[in-house]
């Protein structure tokens, strides 16, 4: 039989990951604590907040999907406004996908229809009575906003 050698492992000459790195992401962790706990304590604004504005138009729908994948934004007489897989409204699959997860959790009607909200200073909101949902449209992109903005044209 042969002898197989067996090597020992220095903890300290092969480390996993740099002592550096490790002080570097704690120090980090450290300053973030320190700058919110400030903030708080010292009232600050919070910041990336949306302002409040009021409401110039609303718009109720329905998002209800199919076997596909592709939701369709409907009017509340049935009217097809716009389907998800066209015209690159992908994100109304992506919202309908979201309200209807919302509602499938608590057992509420998947089909009930949502409130689409036009703000003054502009941004869109969907508001989901069924469930106290509130989604400002900030942050997702023009395309993903447009394709709710079209739908109040």
């Amino acid at each position: 039989m042969t002898q197989v050698a067996t090597r020992i492992h220095n903890a300290r000459s092969e480390e996993m990951v740099p002592k550096g790195l490790v002080v570097a992401m704690f120090t980090l962790m450290l300053a973030t604590m320190v700058l919110v706990g400030t903030a708080r304590w010292t009232g600050a604004p919070a910041a990336g907040v949306v302002p409040a504005s009021p409401v110039v138009q609303t718009l109720d729908i329905a998002l209800i999907g199919d076997r596909n994948g592709a939701y369709a934004a409907q009017a509340i007489d049935g009217t097809v406004l716009a389907m998800s897989d066209r015209d690159k409204a992908g994100f109304i699959g992506v919202m309908g996908r979201v309200v209807e997860r919302k509602r499938v959790t608590a057992g509420l009607p998947v089909a009930d229809p949502i409130t689409l909200q036009l703000h003054k200073n502009g941004t869109l909101s969907i508001i989901d009575p069924s469930t106290g949902m509130d989604i400002a449209l900030i942050g997702y992109g023009d395309d993903n906003v447009a394709a709710f903005r079209r739908l109040l044209n």
